[in-house]
């Protein structure tokens, strides 16, 4: 993988989603501990916590540095072309990982560079976060492949990254979603391209359907960045997905609660289950740090 962009989670093949999650593990109980000299450059338009912290934990880890380029602060913020903030950060940095609005700002990068560049989020997908999901699927039920799991609320870019990823490794992916906020139809069909050993990918307006026998129930706020504005009209239509101890109820006995965070207790998730006892949202924000730590080492190829 050394080299190599991933601006989706469709950037990485079944076998190395596989070989990615196994080393995260094995940097999470220090088996491994591979060592960098290398820099990091995050370059975010949005607001973050866990992803510009876990970066950045993940790559002063490995012994390596990170630069924070915000766009308050440097000419990108200003009008410069992406094209020659890319041509000119590829001289000074290893890797970069960026934070965007536009799927086409993350092209234009990688176009124009040939450092490995990275999808911190943009609209359309979140695959960082997907990796740290599934790492966290694969503790508690020994292995992704084969699980059910369900997202809940708005189609937005973790559920189009959460479909993919899933059917990448071979699970039955069900969202449910209003009519009116469906996940893209050409990820849902790329999705069902991308499916092997077994995976299926349902779409449904019926929460308690959706949630029947699944082993993972996964939420995220009804309103993303940049839609705050809409965030308190949605709260009446999203209502039926919200995920509770009832809809809990419906799901296998053994679920586990997923949130990619920041959440809004009482919109799309109640304190009573971000809170309980099936709950693994702090594990799955933990891992964060260990998914993109062991990316870090894949597309830098650093030895252990």
């Amino acid at each position: 993988m050394k080299g190599r962009d991933v601006l989706g989670i469709a950037d990485l093949s079944s076998e190395e989603i596989r070989d990615l999650l196994q080393l995260a593990a094995e940097l999470k109980n220090g088996t491994r501990a591979p060592v960098c000299n290398k820099i990091l450059g995050l370059l975010f338009y949005k607001a973050s916590t866990r992803t510009r912290v876990s970066f950045t934990s993940a790559m002063y880890q490995l012994g390596g540095q990170v630069i924070d380029l915000n766009p308050n602060v440097t000419q990108v913020g200003r009008g410069e072309p992406i094209s020659d903030t890319a041509r000119v950060l590829d001289r000074y940095i290893d890797i970069l990982a960026v934070r965007t609005f536009k799927q086409e700002d993350l092209e234009e990068f990688a176009r124009y560079t040939e450092i490995p560049i990275i999808n911190a989020l943009s609209d359309l997908e979140h695959p960082c976060q997907i990796l740290a999901d599934l790492l966290t699927i694969q503790e508690c039920f020994g292995s992704v492949t084969g699980t059910t799991a369900t997202f809940l609320g708005d189609g937005n870019n973790v559920a189009h990254s959460f479909m993919l990823g899933g059917a990448l490794m071979g699970m039955k992916i069900r969202v449910a979603t209003p009519k009116g906020y469906l996940p893209d139809p050409a990820i849902v069909e790329k999705a069902n391209q991308l499916a092997v050993n077994g995976a299926e990918i349902m779409i449904t307006d019926d929460p308690i359907e959706a949630v029947k026998g699944s082993q993972v129930l996964y939420t995220d706020v009804w309103a993303s960045m940049g839609q705050e504005d809409l965030a308190e009209s949605r709260i009446p239509i999203f209502q039926p997905y919200q995920v509770n101890e009832e809809l809990l109820g419906h799901a296998d006995s053994e679920a586990i609660v997923l949130h990619c965070l920041p959440a809004h207790r009482g919109e799309e998730i109640t304190e009573a289950v971000i809170e309980g006892k099936q709950s693994r949202v702090w594990d799955e924000a933990e891992n964060r740090m260990h998914a993109q730590k062991a990316l870090l080492v894949s597309l830098l190829g650093i030895e252990s």
